[in-house]
């Protein structure tokens, strides 16, 4: 398909603008012309009249003709007017003194010419025609006669070279012509360029924001209302622009937090399935032993149920676990928080420790000033502490764990809690808080953990708005840093 080339905004301003000067110019230029050929003819014609009526006036002063017409030949012989023909002629048609050829008084048809019946009516007359002993040529007639009707004065001038020249309009007024339209021609470009710049620039912008790419810069548009306006629209489409990229954005992350979130539901269902078939299968196995064997020695029977039991406490353990993860999970930004003392909570879970006794052989220490006060909820903090205790407790081997709080700044305050145990390898620290992750599958499963201890931590960290991490200790074991947010009033 041939596309059809379109002529530029610009030069579609610039042609028609152009084109109406020059006509408007053109337009005075042939007023004023006119205006001033008349002029110059009225001026040729005054003269004519000018002579009658000095002729007139010499008559009817009783001066003697003659030598006044001698003196107005030579007169007129060195001037402009050195073709010019005067004729006198009295009341009966005779001339009586001439300058150059005598002027006809009538035509062929015997009708005496248009300025002499003018003057006969009117006492005066003036006719510009073609001769008629010439008829090719054109002459400026004049014609009076005298008060008391016995004289009458004819005088002609013929178009000759001399009177075109006299008659022409000066070339300074040609020279004027030509700067004023080229004055214009170019005062239109110019306006017309810099107007349709700003359309350009859109055209521009169009184009590229279709292709999706960057535009210019906004400041090359003028400074003017059309440039603002442009401006305006540009900013407009980049702020609609940026706001779309941003909701395409936050739909991919909130698309991708829905899927992981599901995935993580698929998960730990498939986990929670895994974890409670090797209990139930074991409680199975006890409890079907036991009954298809009546006679087992009362030791062995024993020992069955309570193997049977501490598999029923660790499925009441996992439940639990799923429990609370699943409360973080889906209705954590409805968990109620209030004032906790942290000192108070931490002395309250070192007292409860001696008689758990879920720290094992590891003591509890910690450094908490009085005055620590935190957002939170005081039953999340507490098991959260005592999952941390008991992660250390199973896996630590250590003799030590102690909590304290190590940095503080106007919104959060900063704890530690660390064993001095044997820590962990590195390649596991990045999966510790996912979970039923174990770091040894048959040790995990012999102490009994759920391997939802620690993502239960994290998730009650970030519920309450902060944020924690995990790493080796410099002089061995493992540590756990998270902030809390304080309490404002």
């Amino acid at each position: 398909m041939v596309s059809k080339r379109r002529i530029s905004y610009q030069w579609r301003l610039f042609i028609p603008l152009v084109v109406l000067l020059w006509l408007i110019i053109g337009i005075l230029v042939l007023f004023q012309y006119r205006r001033e050929v008349n002029y110059r003819t009225e001026s040729v014609t005054s003269q004519l009249k000018a002579i009658n009526s000095r002729i007139i006036n010499a008559y009817e002063r009783d001066y003697d003709l003659g030598p006044f017409i001698h003196f107005l030949d030579m007169y007129l012989g060195n001037s402009t007017f050195d073709d010019i023909m005067v004729s006198v002629y009295d009341d009966s048609g005779d001339l009586m003194y001439r300058i150059g050829y005598p002027i006809l008084q009538t035509d062929t048809n015997n009708q005496q010419t248009p300025e002499l019946a003018e003057a006969e009516e009117y006492g005066e007359g003036n006719v510009v025609r073609n001769s008629l002993l010439s008829p090719d040529k054109i002459f400026y007639y004049s014609a009076i006669k005298s008060s008391d009707g016995k004289l009458y004065v004819h005088t002609a001038m013929p178009y000759t070279v001399s009177l075109s020249d006299a008659l022409a309009v000066d070339p300074v007024m040609w020279i004027m012509v030509v700067i004023l339209a080229l004055a214009a021609t170019t005062v239109a470009y110019l306006s017309t360029r810099y107007l349709a710049r700003n359309i350009t620039l859109l055209k521009e912008f169009a184009d590229r924001a279709a292709d999706n790419k960057d535009f210019i810069a906004t400041d090359r548009f003028a400074h003017d209302e059309l440039g603002d306006i442009s401006r305006q629209i540009v900013r407009i489409y980049r702020e609609k622009d940026t706001a779309l990229q941003k909701s395409e954005r936050e739909h991919r992350i909130a698309l991708r937090a829905t899927e992981e979130k599901a995935r993580i539901k698929r998960q730990l269902t498939n986990n929670i399935n895994h974890e409670l078939k090797t209990p139930i299968g074991i409680i199975k196995g006890y409890i079907d032993t036991i009954v298809d064997t009546p006679d087992m020695p009362e030791a062995l029977r024993d020992s069955f149920i309570r193997k049977a039991q501490d598999h029923v406490h660790r499925i009441c353990s996992l439940l639990n676990d799923i429990s609370t993860i699943t409360r973080l999970d889906e209705a954590g930004n409805k968990i109620p928080t209030t004032e906790v003392d942290y000192h108070d909570l931490a002395y309250t879970v070192s007292n409860d420790l001696e008689t758990s006794g879920i720290n094992g052989n590891l003591s509890f220490v910690y450094d908490i000033p009085l005055d620590c006060t935190v957002n939170g909820n005081y039953t999340l903090l507490s098991n959260m502490l005592l999952n941390l205790i008991r992660n250390a407790a199973a896996y630590s081997h250590g003799s030590e764990i102690k909590l304290r709080l190590i940095n503080e700044t106007a919104k959060y305050y900063t704890f530690s809690f660390a064993d001095n145990g044997v820590g962990v390898p590195q390649e596991h620290i990045p999966h510790l808080f996912e979970r039923f992750y174990r770091v040894d599958t048959g040790r995990s499963r012999k102490v009994g953990g759920t391997g939802l201890g620690l993502p239960i931590v994290k998730n009650t960290i970030t519920t309450l708005g902060g944020t924690i991490s995990v790493r080796n200790g410099a002089a061995g074991g493992l540590e756990f840093v998270f902030t809390l947010p304080k309490w404002e009033q």
